[in-house]
């Protein structure tokens, strides 16, 4: 008589060690998102020397550089869907594929019209990347390690940020603007193939979708090798109970993920609005307040090193402790010294240290927010959860570009920047608290409700 043996995934993956499996999946993640910083960055590295060959004014470049930002906010909301629908894999695969097609293109580029043109293509493969990855790194990863390997994953955007930077200090004196683009795009083509023949599904999503027990179990022969045999079937009973009938968006916008959602979403829209209008505005706001170029670099290079350092200390930290608390107490201590910031400009250390300081919580808290929204949806919504939470949130990139331009407009002081900067800082951390709050209030419902069930 043959014996069909139920194995539940997510306990298989969380009671035992991260295998090889799972470090690949870790490492392909973080190559895509270092491919993703690079190209978010790209056109800061050449926006010089385009000015410079072109003869085109600040004022003409702001479209080229927010065209990537509105393609990034609409590609995480349509990306999301689709991912949650089609699976994971298939999504990431295009999109890789896509933005490398379209930073090709973007070399070729003869006016500022196909400049924006293909730079808001490039934006909708970059922004239903980044979410994706989050979610297939928080499916593949054990509950008691999910946000460290998440903030693990995303610290790769610095690195291909400060990467490309070095590679476009070189590049651009030997070999022209042009040949970042080119690398840019030549890049991703050469990993889309190495996704698509080695990158895994989402197990998680498969058993949620029904898929083929076959399918399912070789995934499961690379997790836990001879765990599975041809008689086994598959679920997640140990997994929270979601409306698996209904749309993600439906799921998403449910009673009870509605008001977390929303939290989520100012949020990020808020953390977003800061941390780009700091990286933007940061390097002119330090010399005009008399300092040099190199000291304004200085400082600068400072935030921005922070953020991987921060990342992982709260990634750790937030899989210990409650990750709700931990974030807004974060953002909150940000804020406090962005306030101190624009009181002790005349001090060139106490603006080195502290920049440091509000590097590493606000980048470091921001990318703690990926781990947040994954573990917050169920796996039928995730990517639709975690996807949107990304697309709002970058309009408040967009949107930061033209708030720091008429901050300077209006003659505001350095103090008065930071100083009006931690008040999104406080609204982000509100919103955090008021879904943790929130999700506790649920919980705690829940718990008498079956309580009286029992006692019936």
């Amino acid at each position: 008589m043959t014996v069909s043996t139920a194995i539940d995934v997510r306990a298989l993956i969380n009671d035992r060690a991260i295998g090889l499996c799972q470090k690949l999946v870790v490492l392909l993640g973080f190559c895509i998102i270092a491919l993703d910083g690079f190209d978010v960055a790209i056109m800061g590295f050449i926006a010089p020397q385009l000015k410079q060959e072109w003869g085109v004014t600040n004022q003409m470049l702001g479209p080229v550089l927010s065209a990537a930002l509105a393609g990034l906010a609409i590609g995480a909301l349509v990306a999301g869907p689709l991912a949650d629908r089609f699976g994971r894999k298939v999504v990431l695969v295009c999109s890789v594929f896509f933005f490398g097609v379209w930073t090709l293109a973007t070399a070729a580029s003869t006016d500022i019209t196909h400049l924006i043109m293909f730079r808001f293509l490039t934006g909708l493969g970059l922004g239903a990347a980044m979410p994706n990855v989050g979610t297939l790194v928080s499916e593949y990863a054990p509950d008691r390690s999910r946000s460290f390997l998440v903030t693990v994953v995303f610290c790769g955007f610095t690195v291909g940020a400060a990467g490309g930077g070095f590679l476009a200090a070189w590049m651009i004196p030997n070999f022209g603007w042009a040949s970042v683009l080119v690398l840019g795009g030549v890049l991703p083509l050469i990993v889309a193939p190495i996704l698509f023949f080695k990158l895994p599904e989402s197990v998680r999503f498969l058993v949620t979708k029904r898929a083929p027990a076959e399918r399912i179990r070789k995934i499961v022969d690379r997790l836990a090798p001879g765990v599975a045999n041809e008689h086994s079937t598959f679920a997640m009973p140990s997994a929270p109970v979601a409306t698996s009938s209904e749309s993600p968006v439906k799921i998403v916008l449910s009673k009870q993920y509605k008001f977390g959602s929303l939290m989520l979403w100012l949020g990020y829209f808020s953390a977003l609005f800061l941390v780009y209008l700091m990286g933007s505005w940061m390097p002119t706001l330090v010399k005009e307040s008399g300092y040099s170029v190199s000291d304004a670099a200085v400082v600068t290079a400072f935030f921005q090193l922070g953020g991987p350092i921060g990342s992982l200390f709260l990634g750790w930290c937030m899989d210990r402790t409650n990750p709700h608390k931990l974030l807004a107490l974060t953002y909150l201590f940000g804020g406090a010294m962005l306030y101190v910031l624009g009181m002790v400009s005349s001090h060139f250390a106490l603006v080195v240290l502290l920049s440091f300081v509000i590097g590493f919580c606000f980048n470091g808290a921001n990318t703690g927010m990926n781990a947040l929204s994954a573990s917050f949806y169920p796996t039928e919504a995730r990517a639709t959860g975690s996807s949107w939470m990304h697309g709002i949130g970058r309009w408040g990139a967009v949107l930061s570009a033209f708030a720091g331009a008429q901050m300077l407009a209006m003659g505001w002081s350095f103090s008065q920047v930071f100083g009006a900067l931690s008040v999104p800082a406080a609204l982000t951390a509100l919103a955090i608290l008021a879904k943790g709050i929130n999700g506790a209030r649920q919980r705690q419902a829940a718990g008498r409700d079956v309580a009286l069930y029992a006692g019936k």
